[in-house]
């Protein structure tokens, strides 16, 4: 199962959890085995079938270009990333 490293704005909808293993083959079906377990985080990453304004998504490490329908092995480490805003 991948790993998906939970961004600390959204550890309270995973009861403070860090991380946490769910199955898929693509980035697209990670997300929703990742809202089955926690309602309500699928809403605060993606909106309008694309991953939110405001997050950045890397799989191993690398930012991909096919969006949700990246392929995700189930080794695979996902990161979700909240933009940081200033200037």
């Amino acid at each position: 199962m991948a790993t998906v490293a939970i961004p600390a704005p959204l550890r309270k909808l995973t009861g403070g959890a860090t991380t946490v293993s769910v199955p898929g083959d693509t980035l697209g079906e990670v997300i929703d085995h990742l809202d089955e377990l926690h309602p309500g985080i699928k809403e605060r990453l993606i909106d309008e079938g694309k991953v939110r304004r405001g997050f950045a998504v890397f799989v191993d490490n690398q930012m991909p270009t096919t969006g949700l329908r990246t392929r995700v092995s189930p080794e695979a480490e996902v990161y979700f990333a909240p933009a940081i805003a200033g200037g």
